[in-house]
């Protein structure tokens, strides 16, 4: 193999591929990213045996071929060449080595057979829809932090994305909850959507995803079935395998009877939330929200350190109430928020909470309370 592209070309695709190699091993093929020059291209693929990630990039191609080279050495040279440089990458004659060769810069790596190399088998796919990718970013930014990271319960490692009936209107929505919070997001159900599986994408592929869906103008293609997700974004195809479980029925724990709305300016409030949680310093700390007539007192309480309180103005005229919330929680529910005033329905302290976004976008979030 003998090929000369742009270094720009070559860095970008890298770091789409290359994140997905992890840093550790101990099938040591896994640590490489697959090059292999046809045509006018050059195909680079990784893959950790759960998420392949391929892409294609334009290349003079002299001579073609393929090969694996260790993806984060060859990342981390090529990132440090001088922009508007132009690589070389050539392979010795036994396959044993490649040279990376830029300007007076000349680097030879150590290779792997091509034939080593695990392929992500896709199999068949029983749905196919083309979604925007404003319209698949919006979906995982609203929820994805809700994602548990708790490894007992696995099924909840992810964003569950399903069709459903709302309002009249097919949606494709998305879940995702750690039984503390809980997010959901939909978008209108685009075309072949229709009875699809309801799929569990692992929080790794949504990660990354979400870093490829930076495109506002493009389409994705996504492609389901029982067990995988393929997604391909211009150049680049993403295959995942799906988390193998039933994800709960979320419906039940999202309240429909809460019926004491305090509207609130979203930064005013994300502002005093932060400032009173400084005195909090274990993490889980709660933050106590006393309720009254058109006024919000915010209390943090730390035996070992002291106490914090800050009043916020607020559109409220039930009975006064006080419940306490994860500050962490409540900052990473406002940070979602597009609109100015974010709107909590609440029922009481002991309930979980609903809160809205004044943005119109067909987002919503269910906090469970804290004792105070």
């Amino acid at each position: 193999m003998r090929i000369t592209l742009e270094r720009s070309n070559l860095l970008k695709s890298l770091n789409h591929v290359h994140r997905v190699v992890e840093r550790r091993n101990t099938i040591p093929i896994l640590s490489n990213v697959l090059l292999r020059a046809s045509g006018a291209n050059l195909d680079l693929k990784a893959t950790d045996l759960d998420l392949e990630i391929t892409e294609a990039v334009p290349a003079m191609v002299e001579t073609a071929g393929a090969t694996t080279v260790p993806a984060h050495l060859l990342y981390e040279i090529v990132r440090k060449l001088p922009d508007g440089s132009e690589v070389l990458l050539a392979t010795s004659p036994d396959g044993g080595s490649m040279t990376v060769q830029s300007g007076r810069s000349k680097f030879s790596l150590q290779c792997l057979p091509e034939a080593d190399f695990p392929d992500l088998t896709a199999g068949s796919f029983s749905h196919t829809f083309k979604l925007k990718a404003t319209d698949l970013k919006m979906l995982i930014d609203r929820t994805q932090f809700a994602i548990s990271t708790e490894e007992t319960r696995y099924y909840l490692n992810g964003i569950f994305f399903h069709t459903i009936e709302a309002g009249g209107d097919l949606k494709l929505r998305a879940v995702a909850t750690d039984g503390h919070r809980l997010a959901r997001a939909d978008v209108s159900a685009p075309s072949g959507s229709e009875g699809m599986p309801g799929i569990i994408i692992p929080r790794k592929t949504v990660g990354e995803l979400q870093k490829l869906v930076d495109d506002p103008e493009a389409v994705v293609t996504v492609e389901v079935s029982d067990a995988k997700i393929r997604l391909t974004i211009g150049s680049i195809v993403m295959t995942s395998k799906l988390i193998d479980g039933t994800f709960p029925d979320y419906q039940r724990v999202i309240p429909t009877g809460n019926d004491k709305e305090m509207r609130v300016d979203c930064n005013s409030f994300t502002k005093a939330v932060d400032r009173v949680s400084t005195i909090s310093s274990e993490r889980g700390r709660a933050v106590k929200l006393a309720l009254s007539d058109g006024q919000l007192m915010l209390t943090v309480n730390n035996p070992d350190s002291g106490s914090a309180t800050e009043e916020v103005a607020v559109g409220y005229d039930n009975d006064p109430m006080e419940i306490g919330f994860n500050a962490k929680y409540l900052l990473d529910i406002t940070a979602q928020l597009s609109g100015d005033d974010a709107i909590f329905m609440l029922a009481d302290a002991g309930s979980p909470t609903l809160v809205r976004d004044t943005a119109g976008d067909d987002a919503l979030y269910v906090l469970m309370p804290m004792r105070v």
